[in-house]
């Protein structure tokens, strides 16, 4: 079987792969994560996706390569990190008493074929009526600076939603794994009896 590179040294993606016992290899794609102009969240995360993947192919040309990418969109407006707790706390205030939609471009290439699945997953959160300080003792806690969306849902984040939608609660995290297992199993590996 074809070993597995997953494209980014996210510690969240690594554990969320490592649920499958799947052994792999994390490597840094040198992506310019820059929006185009005008770019759809769906456009851009497909397009990071299959950026990740293609850019360390050189380097493993007879692996499956993982690529992922992920936004949130508030209000019609992409969001990303927010790197600081100032902007983690306008992105939570923005999200307060709203739907929140999560896009995640998944890209699975195979370098020995050049074949590749290219697909993005959405997740719609539905967030509480929040207050100030209830966002700033969230923030404080839990510190989900590097999270796009300012929480970690798997943490203490859960205690600003109303109610998660969607089809695979990992994609929330940042990899969604029952589009993931359908892509393997495309190729031709499953983990259930490989």
């Amino acid at each position: 079987m074809k070993s597995i590179i997953l494209a980014s040294t996210s510690p969240y993606r690594q554990l969320l792969l490592k649920k499958l016992g799947l052994p792999f290899l994390a490597v840094a794609p040198d992506v310019d994560e820059t929006p185009v102009l005008n770019e759809s969240a769906e456009a851009l995360v497909t397009r990071l996706a299959y950026a990740k993947a293609h850019a360390i192919s050189d380097h493993y040309n007879q692996h499956l390569i993982i690529g992922s990418d992920q936004v949130c969109v508030i209000d019609g407006k992409i969001v990303g990190k927010p790197l600081t707790f100032d902007n983690a706390f306008k992105q939570l205030k923005s999200a307060s008493s709203h739907k929140v939609t999560f896009y995640t471009g998944l890209c699975l290439l195979d370098t020995t074929t050049g074949k590749y699945n290219l697909q993005c997953e959405l997740f719609n959160v539905y967030f509480r009526s929040l207050s100030n300080k209830e966002i700033e003792a969230y923030l404080h806690k839990e510190e989900p600076y590097q999270c796009a969306g300012s929480f970690k849902s798997e943490g203490l984040g859960i205690a600003l939603f109303d109610k998660l939608e969607g089809r695979d609660p990992n994609t929330l995290i940042g990899l969604p794994l029952i589009l993931l297992l359908d892509m393997l199993r495309f190729h031709g590996y499953n983990p259930l009896i490989d």
